[in-house]
């Protein structure tokens, strides 16, 4: 079926008018006569027949008229949907994340974002730093979000630093060390409350005593939330190597205390990742403020 001739008739039905229909088409009064001729042939049936001056529609045109509008008014739908999916108010965005973003940043922004973004909808998989990327690379994901040391990626991947975050270590205000300066040998006799193994900031810990050939850690409790470890250097019992995001509102309650230990000063990186040369749509942006950043 010829379309662009069913809209012709859909205008006219509309209008009541040949002339009309022109004027808004911009298209001359003959040549829409000419193609709706065609049209009544093409199809074997009259659209219209004459009244008066004018033109009214005929049975088969009658019964024609409410399928065109349904159609015309889907057409509508599709063009509405598409400028809502470009301009960002529509769409589904999949986000890989690890534990720190996941738990402490993500919920906030995604909140400020839905906000804006109503309709967009949004999945979180909490994960590794190196899953995440795969992830990313293997398109089951459209953002990936990081907090730990600058990953070794891909030429496929970019990535953008959003910020950095200080790793603390905090005890107790109760504690001997609590506000005190003192070496990470010292640090080292403390018995440490710690997420599992795999857990960045924890390999970071090890890590840094390596560094300093200071002795390892001994983790005394081990917990597989973070939440549960800092509850129970809370309530008295060793000390924590945790980033400055989790404990600072605990810090500043006075529930903990920093340590401040010699020569020691560690950040986290929180980035953002993309796959390299993509076009971002805007409802794939997302920034800490809850408007729209750059695209990664």
């Amino acid at each position: 079926m010829n379309l662009h001739a069913l809209r012709l008739f859909h205008v006219i039905a509309t209008t009541g008018s040949v002339t009309r229909a022109a004027e808004l088409l911009h298209i001359s009064q003959p040549a829409i006569t000419a193609q709706i001729k065609k049209f009544e042939k093409e199809l074997t049936f009259d659209l219209f027949q004459p009244q008066g001056r004018g033109i009214r529609l005929t049975e088969a045109g009658a019964e024609l008229f409410p399928l065109a509008q349904r159609l015309f008014s889907v057409e509508q739908q599709i063009e509405q949907f598409c400028q809502d999916y470009r301009s960002g108010t529509k769409g589904h965005v999949r986000l890989a994340a690890t534990y720190l973003p996941a738990h402490f940043l993500l919920p906030a922004w995604l909140a400020r974002y839905k906000q804006q973004y109503e309709d967009v909808e949004m999945s979180i998989t909490t994960t590794n730093s190196s899953d995440a990327l795969q992830q990313l690379l293997n398109m089951e994901v459209d953002l990936a979000i990081y907090g730990g040391l600058p990953e070794e990626s891909p030429d496929e991947i970019q990535m953008e630093e959003l910020f950095q975050d200080e790793l603390w270590f905090v005890v107790s205000p109760d504690h001997r060390y609590a506000d005190q300066q003192i070496s990470l040998h010292e640090m080292m006799r403390e018995p440490f409350v710690m997420r599992e193994e795999g857990s960045s900031t924890r390999e970071r810990l090890f890590s840094l005593c390596r560094t300093y050939s200071a002795p390892s850690p001994r983790i005394a409790l081990q917990f597989n939330g973070l939440h549960e470890a800092i509850t129970a250097v809370i309530a008295g019992y060793g000390a924590n190597f945790v980033s400055s995001l989790v404990v600072r509102d605990y810090v500043e309650r006075k529930e903990l205390s920093r340590v401040f230990v010699d020569g020691v000063e560690l950040q986290n990186i929180i980035a953002i990742c993309t796959r390299r040369h993509e076009l971002i749509r805007r409802s794939h942006e997302l920034h800490p403020n809850g408007e729209g950043s750059p695209g990664c």
